[in-house]
């Protein structure tokens, strides 16, 4: 029987860590700590060795896809929280590709020409990442970079496992029912050859995390389709098989990938602590990251 996708809105739930396989596990105390001392630096990152304050750090400009499914857009603002809680100091904006306001292009001109890093909240590289965000950075007066896309990353594969168990994954399995269970990695999909190794760079991680296989699938244009990849598992003996969303936030593919599970379904990506963590990461990234001879050509060009 398939669980009913996405129950809930997971950006109001209580976000727990979950003990991997052989892994720690961070109790509360740890966790405020590891709060402390995040706010604490970002606070101290603000003042000059000579007392003075340091200039305002770059923009980030988080970068969703847009999605016609309301919940996406409240998922994204969720999150776009969450990296605020952590870097107080850091100005943090909104921008879409597509379907829902703010568009990217309207948020990169409210920025005139201050700096900005682009975090894309996409999952692997595709024609996203390398034609439509720099093009509409190219456009716009603002001085901007472009960090990677999330994935693949071990903080991503963090929050599959905690979106798995919270759907009802077993931490502890049998010999039996690991022989009998398996993962499928739902994700867009790309004709682009380079996201569909990125997708596979993540199955392999979290395979090592969960430790039963792991099958990347797509909702579009790549193959197999989920519903192939739940046949090809099931011919293998493995009939306990949970869909792993691998989507920022809902929207109609997320919900037709997790319809298919046979098993268990579980939530997207969406507002997960470490999803945060992974974007000022990505940010800190780009912010440290030495200037191409092109960005400097598009720099003087503008």
């Amino acid at each position: 029987m398939t669980a009913s996708p996405f129950p809930h809105d997971e950006s109001t739930q209580p976000q727990q860590s979950p003990r991997p396989p052989g892994g720690a596990h961070l109790d509360s105390t740890a966790q405020i700590m590891d709060r402390i001392t995040s706010q604490l630096g970002s606070q101290l990152s603000l003042v000059s060795l000579d007392g003075s304050r340091r200039p305002t750090p770059p923009a980030l400009v988080l970068v969703g896809h847009g999605s016609r499914d309301p919940r996406a857009l409240s998922t994204v603002s969720a999150l776009a929280e969450r990296v605020r809680e952590l870097r107080p100091d850091l100005p943090v904006r909104l921008g879409h590709i597509e379907l829902n306001a703010p568009l990217l292009p309207d948020t990169l001109a409210e920025l005139g020409t201050a700096e900005a890093v682009l975090v894309p909240l996409l999952l692997s590289r595709g024609y996203h990442i390398k034609q439509d965000i720099p093009e509409m950075a190219a456009a716009s007066s603002a001085r901007t970079r472009v960090a990677p896309p999330l994935g693949p990353h071990p903080l991503l594969v963090e929050t599959l496992y905690a979106r798995l168990v919270e759907a009802g994954w077993r931490t502890r399995m049998t010999d039996a029912q690991r022989r009998s269970s398996a993962v499928v990695l739902a994700a867009a999909g790309s004709r682009d050859p380079e996201s569909d190794v990125d997708t596979r760079r993540t199955a392999k991680l979290l395979a090592e995390y969960v430790g039963v296989p792991v099958v990347p699938a797509y909702a579009t244009t790549a193959a197999p389709t989920v519903p192939a990849a739940v046949r090809a598992l099931a011919a293998q003996g493995r009939h306990r098989v949970a869909v792993a969303s691998y989507f920022t936030a809902p929207g109609r593919f997320a919900t037709e990938c997790a319809e298919a599970a046979p098993w268990i379904a579980a939530a997207p990506l969406g507002a997960h602590p470490a999803m945060a963590r992974l974007i000022l990461h990505r940010y800190d990234q780009a912010v440290a990251a030495p200037e191409t001879s092109a960005t400097r050509e598009l720099a003087s060009a503008r």
